[in-house]
């Protein structure tokens, strides 16, 4: 079969043949109607994500969609290696399977899936989100910060702030529901000024997707402006701006915040899965929308570097 290959940490997958995977007790044959290209799946491919096993060669992709033996259209999750999901046919354990409702769409679904989850994970299940209370997301800009915004909003958020470095993405944001937009700008003592006034007003959870100075910046002005009768919940998501940051220790001992981290690891795949479930659920109800590129599987090589935060590229094999 043509699969995405990874032959060496750090190169990017080839388009080649690689072995069909065989039916195996347990587990389900999928063949593959979409992949979507994350940034889970880059690291992975890269043998930088903390899941990476360093085993070659293996087939990128860490979730799609696709059809059962029976014909059953499923998302999917975590194939059997070194079967990927960027590939005609994977190999994936039953229990890491969810239906499709009849009114999403497989292209779709595999662009929503892991944007979907992260942020309604770090909600429910992290945050212990309750209707009506105010929510942050930091670095709202990109695919999966918009998609945060529909996600609060169904959820029934109070009030919604938002924080990107795009100007007109931040408008558009605000047109489609957010409160209040801040712009991060390379001024660390106008962002600190901006985010304390909304943290003086009332912040009960942050979604972070970018980490890096501007969430450096938002805790410490959390800490600062923060009242006592209002704690915040700071769930960390993403790391785009990046991976460390110089934190003082004061930051976590003076006010009443609370630190967390939100992906695989800190949420068991069962209730990962049952998340899933919920946003396909929700999207046919709510109308969730992500702008998505569909691409041929066999020009993965001339996308595979190529990330645009504004839109998901979903990978599609030719049969």
């Amino acid at each position: 079969m043509k699969a995405a290959v990874v032959t060496t940490a750090g190169e990017r997958p080839v388009y080649t043949d690689f072995d069909r995977p065989s039916a195996l007790e347990g587990h389900r044959l999928i063949e593959v109607t979409a992949s979507a290209l994350s940034h889970v799946t880059r690291s992975k491919a890269a043998g930088s994500h903390y899941s990476s096993t360093h085993a070659f060669p293996f087939v990128a992709g860490v979730d799609g969609t696709g059809r059962t033996e029976d014909g059953t259209r499923v998302y999917f999750f975590w194939p059997r290696a070194p079967f990927g999901a960027m590939a005609q046919t994977c190999l994936v354990p039953e229990a890491n399977c969810v239906t499709l409702p009849a009114a999403i769409d497989e292209v779709g679904a595999a662009a929503i899936a892991i944007p979907g989850m992260s942020s309604w994970a770090a909600l429910i299940q992290r945050a212990r989100f309750v209707a009506g209370e105010t929510v942050m997301i930091n670095g709202a800009t990109g695919t999966s910060g918009r998609l945060a915004v529909q996600i609060a909003k169904h959820l029934g958020a109070g009030q919604i702030i938002v924080t990107g470095r795009n100007q007109a993405a931040l408008v558009s944001l605000e047109e489609a529901g957010a409160d209040v937009a801040i712009l991060l700008t390379d001024d660390d003592h106008a962002l600190s000024h901006a985010a304390e006034a909304q943290f003086a007003a009332g912040v009960d959870v942050v979604l972070d997707y970018l980490w890096g100075s501007s969430a450096r910046s938002l805790l410490i002005a959390a800490a600062r402006a923060t009242a006592e009768d209002r704690p915040v919940r700071f769930v960390q998501i993403g790391a785009i701006s990046g991976a460390e940051i110089a934190l003082p220790a004061a930051v976590l001992r003076s006010a009443p915040v609370t630190l967390l981290g939100s992906g695989i690891g800190s949420i068991s795949l069962p209730r990962a899965l049952h998340t899933m479930q919920q946003v396909f659920e929700a999207t046919v109800v709510a109308g969730f929308r992500i702008d998505t590129a569909a691409v041929p599987l066999a020009a993965i090589g001339a996308h595979w570097d190529s990330a645009d935060s504004a839109r998901r590229t979903v990978f599609v094999p030719e049969c």
